[in-house]
């Protein structure tokens, strides 16, 4: 949240600009980076707007929470009300979306979408929007989760007429999804003081909600049965449900004419598109439409597999590989779901491979052949090994040669690292991924971050979280040989050994040895945390609490980061890979590492000249205080 006074105050701040420089302020700290021109923009022009309003409904002493933060994620409700209810006295809270557009009609597919001129494709219609803030809202704060009547919902259209864009209102439901434009400003006046009262303050009620416990959120692995089999367990927000409607929609298309076209979701880390793929895959299968879901990762399909399709082989059979459709007829299905499509390589064939099956044919083209819908979700900055050639690019230009439309949807909200878009950017500009250079951490209320002066100190700080009841994993960068896996039995190798600490690598094979998951579950079964992960098992989970550590491949020296090829034990580096991409890859790799946790990292490495950057940038350290903390 950015700033929370009472109507009137609000009112008053707004006429001598003092609010727009506070929320400025406020949105750089929690951000890394200043609000665009045309944020600061919609503050000024439509906090007035909305502020008036409770004004001459005579709610001047309701309290108005500006720019809402979600819990455990990066969206933000542009305001919530806060008051008690006229007729009950309880608690009640309005979540408002504000809207400066003066015309937007719905999409002529999709009346949950809409279009307005300023954006080339479609977006939210506002009345879903809001309804399903204050669904997750209801769902992830304690204060109203068990109170769900307390929570409404509208969106306040202040410059719009019913004439431009009264068409949106078809989706008018419920309480939680209503539209008021500013021609329809008495009934919106009306609509307050039904719902908040002109009697008591709204600071009790914000203090209940900013001190309501964040419900835990449900973790993809956790709910993928129930996901698949059973029904939704997500609630997709803004550009989410954009793509997910966006797909279901092409679904509908493909199955009334001989339509085909390819969807593109992309974002970074934590921006839920395995969650849009698993919602996807369980909304086709329980209508029945043939669907399948694919990834280049050995460890997510084992273990979507296993999770998703407990004792029902049909649904374990929902999950494939990349790999898997050299041989298939062209749009033998409805869909295909490309998860982790980053990875897709260039060809399929293998060393294993027999000669009827070697093609010559890429990769990408089996891939989008075989459906009448494919769908790629990817994040081009978790590129970690050389061949992988899943780009926005590529796909364009694979669907452009086939004369298909290729719709992108790109993913900005974050579901990961606490919702944090700080500690994402703090992460890239740390690796050079973004303009600007490392900066350092300034601690916002959604992620923790601490470096480690010893492997010790890193384990023993995870081990106390875990005796806290969250989840935590250790993993590294490979700079550590792997041993052969050991017999049933026998204690596995310590591979990786820092001074006088030593632990063993995740196992790689498919079965449990000596207490330890095979790699596939390494991320998911708490006996994981006894072994370090790698990026192939890390990559595409998520877990609470992520200790990482950086090995002798990438070290900090004077005013910038050194890769050093040759500390790297990766066999898929070969000779030929070049060092540039030795160095993109390597980079790649430790973002992915330090982006898995849930709740907060602390950060590692064997190099003390980096040791001390990393203690310098994080801002914090780990000690035997913050251990048993």
């Amino acid at each position: 949240m950015l700033f929370r006074e009472s109507a009137q105050t609000i009112a008053e701040r707004a006429l001598d600009t003092s609010l727009y420089l506070h929320l400025t302020e406020q949105f750089s700290h929690m951000h890394g980076y200043r609000p665009s021109t045309a944020e600061v923009r919609s503050w000024q022009r439509s906090i007035p707007a909305l502020a008036a309003v409770l004004n001459d409904a005579g709610l001047g002493e309701v309290e108005i929470m500006l720019e809402y933060a979600l819990p455990l994620n990066s969206k933000r409700a542009d305001a919530v009300l806060a008051g008690a209810h006229p007729a009950t006295g309880e608690p009640s809270y309005v979540v408002v979306e504000l809207k400066q557009w003066s015309q937007a009609e719905p999409d002529e597919d999709d009346p949950a979408l809409c279009r307005i001129d300023a954006y080339a494709h479609p977006v939210l219609n506002p009345i879903e929007q809001v309804r399903r803030y204050c669904e997750y809202l209801v769902n992830f704060n304690g204060a109203v989760a068990e109170y769900p009547h307390r929570v409404s919902g509208v969106a306040y259209l202040h410059n719009a007429t019913e004439f431009g864009v009264g068409g949106l209102r078809a989706i008018e439901l419920d309480d939680r999804g209503q539209m008021f434009t500013g021609e329809r400003r008495g009934e919106f006046i009306d609509h307050l003081r039904a719902k908040l009262s002109d009697k008591v303050a709204g600071a009790r009620a914000a203090d209940a909600l900013q001190a309501g416990r964040t419900v835990p959120s449900k973790q993809l692995m956790s709910v993928a049965a129930q996901e698949v089999r059973e029904r939704e367990q997500f609630v997709l927000l803004d550009e989410q449900q954009v793509a997910y409607r966006m797909v279901l929609n092409a679904v509908r298309k493909a199955k009334q004419s001989d339509h085909k076209e390819i969807v593109v979701i992309t974002g970074g880390p934590g921006t839920g598109k395995s969650v849009i793929a698993l919602s996807l895959l369980g909304e086709l299968y329980r209508q029945g439409v043939p669907a399948l879901h694919a990834t280049g990762s050995q460890s997510f399909t084992k273990t979507m597999r296993k999770v998703a399709g407990t004792r029902k082989r049909e649904v374990q059979e929902l999950f494939k590989y990349f790999n898997s459709f050299m041989t298939t007829e062209k749009n033998a299905l409805d869909v295909l779901i490309c998860d982790e499509a980053h990875r897709i390589r260039e060809t399929s064939a293998n060393r294993f491979t027999s000669a009827a099956h070697r093609t010559g044919r890429r990769q990408i083209d089996e891939l989008i052949d075989v459906a009448r819908v494919p769908v790629f979700l990817l994040d081009e900055h978790q590129v970690v090994r050389p061949g992988e050639m899943g780009t926005v690019e590529d796909i364009k230009a694979a669907a452009a040669a086939k004369g298909l439309e290729c719709r992108v949807v790109p993913l900005e909200s974050q579901f990961r690292c606490g919702g944090s878009d700080a500690y994402l950017r703090w992460v890239k500009r740390l690796l050079g991924l973004e303009r600007g250079g490392p900066v350092v951490w300034e601690p916002d209320d959604r992620m923790q971050l601490l470096a480690a002066d010893s492997p010790q100190d890193l384990e023993a700080f995870l081990e106390a979280r875990r005796a806290q009841g969250y989840g935590a994993r250790m993993s590294a960068g490979y700079c550590w040989p792997w041993s052969p896996e050991p017999k049933p039995g026998e204690p596995l190798p310590a591979d990786v050994v820092i001074g006088a600490w030593a632990r063993p690598w995740n196992l790689r094979g498919d079965r449990s040895v000596s207490g330890a998951p095979p790699s596939a579950l390494w991320a998911t079964d708490p006996a994981g945390f006894g072994q370090v992960g790698c990026v192939y098992t890390a990559q595409g989970f998520e877990y609470d609490w992520s200790g990482v550590i950086i090995g002798p491949d990438l070290v900090w020296r004077g005013d910038r980061w050194v890769t050093d090829r040759t500390q790297s034990k990766d066999t898929v580096f070969k000779k030929s890979t070049s060092d540039t991409d030795v160095d993109r890859l390597i980079r790649n790799t430790y973002k992915v590492l330090l982006t898995r946790g849930m709740i907060g990292t602390i950060v590692y490495s064997t190099d003390a000249e980096t040791r001390e950057k990393l203690r310098e940038l994080a801002g914090g350290m780990a000690t035997r205080e913050t251990e048993l903390a």
